[in-house]
């Protein structure tokens, strides 16, 4: 996974905007103003913070090394992925996307409606 396709694959929701509130290396994804990923993407290795359901992080904590307590966040609902190889691309998009989905169904309906995710 490279720098450049992690931002990708962020921007691709409907509604995700990058925004650097922290510092200028710090990509913040946010959909209507709610952070669903944190990463810097000049970090070595690369790694992301995205937003997970309870139950799920401990599950992928437990089955991955490169999974850990989000670092700097709330380690109950967020996981940091190292981007090293051993999680494949595919779980990490779909791990992208469950981040995106939990912050969406925390958004007012109106909202929702808006993004095409009632």
């Amino acid at each position: 996974m490279t720098p450049e396709r992690l931002r990708a694959l962020c921007l691709d929701f409907n509604g995700a905007v990058e925004e650097f509130p922290f510092t200028p290396q710090t990509s913040v994804y946010k959909v209507a103003g709610r952070m669903f990923a944190l990463s810097a993407l000049d970090s070595v290795p690369l790694g992301v913070n995205l937003k997970c359901d309870p139950e799920q992080a401990v599950r992928l904590r437990a089955q991955y090394e490169a999974i850990a307590p989000g670092w700097h966040m709330n380690k109950r609902h967020w996981n940091t992925v190292t981007l090293d190889g051993t999680v494949p691309d595919r779980l990490v998009r779909e791990l992208i996307e469950d981040s995106y989905d939990l912050v969406v169904a925390g958004l007012p309906r109106a909202v929702r409606l808006t993004l095409d995710r009632p």
